[in-house]
């Protein structure tokens, strides 16, 4: 059976597992590898159980601990072409691992990942759509400024979704960021705030989605408590723990593992 597990979902560092103790994919690997294979561990997962890092976009909380992880332990990584060849031309990835491009899909031991564009300010992004070998569907979203068709169509029909909840849009506004970057974060291309976020989740449980994961929660500009109570408001006709179950991933230490 397939569970979640997001060790670190934050902008210092983001990384989540998707498998079990026998195999699964690594997205990210955003913090330190001893940071990053001590919550494999504290959850029963063996660094031996990872069959494939795919890489979200460039950006360094999302690949921080790639070389040290690669050099380590003999890993294949995915990613789409143009973070591919950063990846390469910045020496994020040892020679001990091989590193992929990942167009649409590929299929890795029992599993099916699927790459999908998102819109971010770096030169390439994506979310990932995983098919489980027990049949389930798990989507891995966050770093978008915006639901676009291409993310919705992607997401809908999946079992649980980790999407991203990185701000709440008065905090930010009021908050210390200087102003470029709060208008970099409310772009349509920077960051999705947490009514967005609800607004989608709300679409996808409507249609059968009964597993959410709010993610990337900003340090300085959301708490888990106002995502969540922001997310559940824009649930009317919907009742929590009875239509859906909802989580948040914890921003300093890896979060409570969901069974998808």
């Amino acid at each position: 059976m397939a569970r979640i597990y997001p060790l670190f979902s934050s902008s210092d560092g983001n990384s989540t597992f998707i498998g079990s103790r026998r195999g699964g994919v690594l997205i990210d690997a955003g913090v330190s590898c001893k940071r990053l294979v001590t919550a494999l561990e504290d959850n029963g997962i063996p660094v031996s159980a990872i069959q494939g890092i795919f890489v979200t976009h460039e950006h360094s909380d999302h690949i921080k601990g790639l070389k040290t992880l690669t050099s380590k332990y003999s890993m294949n990584v995915f990613a789409q072409p143009l973070n591919a060849e950063y990846l390469a031309a910045a020496d994020c990835i040892s020679t001990h691992s091989r590193l992929y491009d990942i167009t649409d899909t590929v299929r890795i031991g029992d599993f099916e990942v699927k790459a999908f564009a998102t819109p971010h300010d770096t030169r390439q992004s994506c979310g990932y759509k995983i098919h489980t070998p027990d049949g389930k569907t798990v989507c891995v979203c966050t770093d978008l400024g915006e639901v676009t068709q291409t993310v919705h169509e992607n997401l809908i029909g999946a079992d649980m979704v980790l999407l991203e909840a990185n701000y709440d849009k008065q905090m930010l506004i009021n908050g210390p960021y200087p102003y470029p970057l709060k208008q970099r974060i409310l772009s349509d291309h920077g960051h999705l705030d947490n009514c967005d976020s609800g607004s989608e989740l709300k679409k996808l449980v409507v249609n059968g989605t009964t597993r959410l994961i709010l993610g990337h929660l900003s340090r300085h500009n959301n708490t888990p408590q106002i995502s969540e109570k922001t997310v559940s408001s824009q649930m009317a006709g919907l009742t929590r723990n009875e239509d859906y179950i909802l989580l948040t991933a914890p921003v300093e230490t890896h979060g409570e593992v969901m069974i998808v």
